[in-house]
């Protein structure tokens, strides 16, 4: 059975096969996330990020959807990385079903990657503003569906949370989920 953890901490250190990026549709680096993973994992990943622009995705990553390059000097085998969505009220079921995307399509590729263990940082919390306690049950329920339809292919997939609030938020989440770690 497949762990769902939860760990305050820097989702550059974390020892997984799998590290997801909250990337921003250039796949070249920005803040936040996806900033991070760049400046440590080095030129490694923005140059597979670089290929993927000149071949697949000239126009970006869509919003939802998930793709992986090496992790270059990161503690990892993959990043996968993805876009979620920015929050914003007037279509708020649209982009809750993107942000559930994000978690679906990175889970899927890991295991087609060979995935044992996956590291999830709070998908759009940060500059796109969504709010934590939504985006933990999205990113929460989304898991626990895909789960579902492979199980025993994962061992653990890990929620790295900066900031002892987003931790405790999520935490919150799961118990309100019924989830247990």
């Amino acid at each position: 059975m497949t762990q769902i953890t939860l760990v305050e901490g820097d989702i550059t250190e974390q020892q997984v096969d799998v590290v997801v990026n909250a990337a921003n549709t250039s796949l070249l680096g920005g803040g936040g996330v996806d900033g991070a993973i760049h400046r440590k994992g080095g030129p490694e990943i923005l140059a597979a990020c670089r290929e993927l622009r000149a071949s697949h995705y000239g126009k970006g990553l869509p919003v939802g959807r998930a793709v992986a390059t090496t992790a270059g000097r990161l503690p990892a085998r993959w990043v996968v990385h993805t876009v979620g969505p920015v929050h914003r009220a007037e279509d708020y079921e649209e982009r809750a079903g993107l942000l559930a995307s994000c978690h679906r399509e990175s889970l899927r590729l890991a295991v087609e990657l060979g995935a044992r263990t996956v590291a999830f940082p709070a998908i759009s919390t940060g500059v796109y503003q969504w709010p934590v306690e939504d985006a933990a049950r999205i990113a929460l329920t989304a898991v626990a569906e895909v789960l579902e339809e492979a199980p025993g292919e994962l061992e653990e997939v890990r929620f790295v949370l900066f900031g002892r609030a987003a931790y405790e938020t999520f935490e919150q989440v799961r118990s309100a989920l019924g989830q247990r770690s």
